[in-house]
């Protein structure tokens, strides 16, 4: 990661707890943070230059990777949540926030007879419906879009008048670094996940994503290891260190070798950057 996109992660990491007094644990928390949206950055700058979805076809089959492929690609249907939490659309506002309270959410999606995700409801909706049953008039600067979307919105009854559509949904199939590219361009702490029909079939988190993405420095080291003993005949050769999903590579080799075996490792889903310090013999 550049000084750029350290001082960016910090930045955004400062901005999810404000006031707050740092605390021993703290430190790790943000750690993770910085290398949650590292790992989201790389995702989006990827997704041009990584090979093409699942075709419709592909996706219905849903077969497991050949085993030759390793290490697998972490999916959506690996972290999500089954089954998901939803409320049809003409519940009424109250039963809407009771669920809300007693699922210990902050958004849900809206479904309608045959499951179809039509929308999603969440606090800032049901929010913006107690403002309106509180003090009808509205204050303040009228002439803005948004803002008359919202008005006219909260004056509804039921999760599908109060709800925000079209619900940004993601596909069980797909990558969790794309899921996780979503949920952050959207500004969503939960996305629905839905069949290729539109039906719902789980729902995953922010924390699914960020636990998804970021692995233990020691599992990344032993895979690393893996790939140095695939590229070269004497092991020795080369030292792998890992801290904090950052791989450092010291030792003496070939010049020839040297990217042979520093692109593999780039390629790990969970390296956020790769130090080259090989000696070039």
């Amino acid at each position: 990661m550049s000084d750029f996109e350290h001082r960016s992660a910090e930045k955004e990491a400062r901005h999810t707890m404000p006031g707050r007094p740092w605390t021993p644990q703290e430190e790790p928390r943000q750690d993770a943070l910085r290398r949650y949206l590292a790992a989201v950055a790389g995702a989006a700058s990827a997704r041009g230059a990584e090979a093409p979805e699942p075709t419709v076809e592909e996706a219905k089959s849903e077969q497991p990777a050949p085993a030759s492929r390793t290490p697998s690609v972490p999916r959506v249907r690996d972290v999500m949540h089954v089954p998901a939490v939803s409320v049809p659309g003409d519940m009424p506002f109250l039963d809407v926030a009771h669920t809300l309270a007693r699922e210990h959410v902050n958004a849900v999606p809206v479904v309608d007879a045959e499951d179809h995700v039509i929308g999603v409801v969440s606090e800032s909706d049901l929010l913006a419906k107690a403002a309106v049953m509180a003090e009808p008039r509205r204050h303040g600067p009228v002439g803005r879009l948004w803002q008359h979307r919202l008005y006219e919105k909260s004056h509804g009854d039921t999760a599908a008048t109060l709800m925000t559509f079209p619900p940004v949904t993601v596909h069980p199939a797909e990558r969790v670094s794309d899921a996780a590219w979503t949920a952050a361009h959207a500004r969503l702490k939960r996305l629905p996940v839905t069949d290729l029909h539109g039906r719902l079939v789980g729902v995953v988190s922010r924390q699914d994503l960020l636990r998804a993405l970021i692995r233990d420095d020691t599992e990344i080291q032993a895979e690393v290891e893996s790939l140095v003993g695939q590229h070269l005949v004497d092991t020795r050769a080369v030292d792998v260190a890992v801290k904090n999903g950052v791989v450092t590579l010291t030792g003496r080799l070939e010049k020839d070798l040297i990217p042979e075996l520093l692109a593999p490792v780039r390629d790990i889903d969970d390296v956020v950057e790769v130090v080259d310090a090989i000696v070039a013999v």
